[in-house]
């Protein structure tokens, strides 16, 4: 069965954003394209089944007054207008890139049914959803750059996708592990080291 049939999608858009260069109705079907996100998430994750999952019966996503780029609650992302308005570049692209990230917070785990994962790890992973799907924008880090592993965002993504070259489906495995809580112990059952030295070999080989 299509993802399409399992989620419906409700759109809101004020007339906030009504110029015809950055309204979002330019860009592309949106109910269709939202759908083929939700499904590239679900895959990413490897969430094939109800069982695997958040239980969501509908995203929505609202493009609101605000100067914040977007952020997600209860199951609705919400883009600002001005970031949309300001976009320079290829806007499809941008937004794109920042949908799937959104679309991350909908499906992943965050251990909060015991001890909550960090948000920068949060963050992190949605990162590096977005960079797996091939939409790391040019300003992001470069691989082995960032002080800490728990920095977030991009750092965090790039550390992610380092930790995921050393066993396949590491983040997905993670992401399932945090369904009920959360642990750093849990780097070092899936990948036999601590999480710090997993950072200082990740930074050695990038010679940071």
């Amino acid at each position: 069965m299509p993802w399409s049939t399992l989620l419906p999608i409700r759109l809101q858009q004020p007339p906030v954003v009504s110029d015809s260069a950055t309204n979002l109705e330019t860009i592309t079907p949106l109910r269709q394209w939202i759908r083929q996100q939700t499904s590239s998430g679900l895959t990413l994750f490897q969430q094939y089944t109800e069982a695997d999952r958040q239980d969501v019966a509908r995203v929505s996503l609202f493009v609101d007054d605000m100067k914040d780029i977007a952020y997600t609650s209860n199951n609705e992302i919400h883009v600002g207008g001005d970031y949309i308005q300001g976009i320079t570049g290829d806007i499809k692209w941008d937004f794109n890139g920042v949908l799937y990230h959104e679309m991350a917070h909908i499906w992943q785990w965050d251990g909060s049914a015991g001890t909550k994962a960090p948000g920068e790890l949060i963050e992190g992973i949605a990162d590096f959803m977005r960079l797996k799907a091939d939409y790391a924008p040019p300003h992001w880090v470069k691989p082995g750059e960032g002080e800490r592993w728990d920095e977030g965002y991009d750092v965090t993504a790039r550390f992610l996708d380092y930790c995921n070259d050393l066993r396949d489906g590491f983040v997905v495995e993670l992401n399932k592990k945090m369904r009920v809580t959360y642990s750093d112990n849990f780097f070092v059952e899936l990948l036999g080291k601590p999480v710090d030295q997993l950072w200082m070999d990740y930074k050695a080989k990038f010679g940071n």
